[in-house]
Formats: structure tokens, C-alpha cells, sequence
């Protein structure tokens, strides 16, 4: 696995620990419909949560969620709407949320120090 790859599943994952840690319930990690995808789906109380995970090593470059560009907001947008349609409305489950939020959560993965993570809620571009 190259390192890009390995850092961003090891953010994926610090970004579940954390959601559970923070009383989010995971519903779906990596979901895909075609070419969109959706990092992590999670609800807390009757927010549903449709997140993209960024994980950087340094902010050298930038911080992690300057990286979320409009283009990816929009696709993770197709991506929750494919997932509504096929997990709530299809099985009848709509009303287990009376709202549904786009968050970005951030990571930075500094040598030596604790990860830095923050969670960057209802985000619109």
C-alpha cells in the first residue's frame, strides 16, 4: 500500500474512533455509488452526518480541510443522495433523521504529537 493510501485509511480510522468517542453512531465507513464516495455516514441524535475525512501529515501544504474542493462537496453530495434513496426511503426508514449535514473532519498527523482532529460542520461551498 503506498503511504498516501496507508495515511488516509489510518485517518479513516482515528476519524471513527473519534465520531464513537464524541457519540456519533457509524453507519457506513468508504461508501461508494459508481464514482462518488462518501468517507464515513454517521448519525447523532436525528442528524445524519454525511462526512469526508482529510488527513494530512503537516499543514506544510496547506491544512487538511483547505483540500476539500467544491468538486468533492459535489460528489459527496450524488453520493449521500444515492445512499438516502437506497437506505432510508427504499426500506422505509426517512424519519429516523429530521436533518442531514456535509462535514469535513480534519486530521493532522504530526510526528510526535497527538493527531489533530476537527470536525468541520454543515460545510456548503
Amino acid at each position: 500500500m503506498s503511504r498516501h493510501l496507508e495515511i488516509g485509511r489510518t485517518g479513516e480510522d482515528l476519524a471513527a474512533d473519534w465520531l464513537v468517542h464524541h457519540g456519533f453512531v457509524v453507519l457506513d465507513r468508504n461508501w461508494r455509488h459508481g464514482r462518488y464516495e462518501v468517507d464515513c455516514i454517521a448519525g447523532k441524535g436525528n442528524v445524519l452526518h454525511f462526512i469526508e475525512v482529510k488527513t494530512r501529515r503537516s499543514s506544510a501544504y496547506g491544512h487538511p480541510e483547505e483540500s476539500v474542493s467544491r468538486k468533492k462537496i459535489e460528489h459527496m453530495l450524488q453520493g449521500a443522495s444515492a445512499w438516502l434513496h437506497k437506505r432510508c426511503v427504499q426500506h422505509g426508514r426517512w424519519q429516523l433523521y429530521r436533518r442531514v449535514q456535509y462535514d469535513v473532519l480534519a486530521i493532522t498527523l504530526a510526528r510526535g504529537l497527538p493527531p489533530d482532529i476537527t470536525l468541520f460542520e454543515d460545510v456548503y461551498l
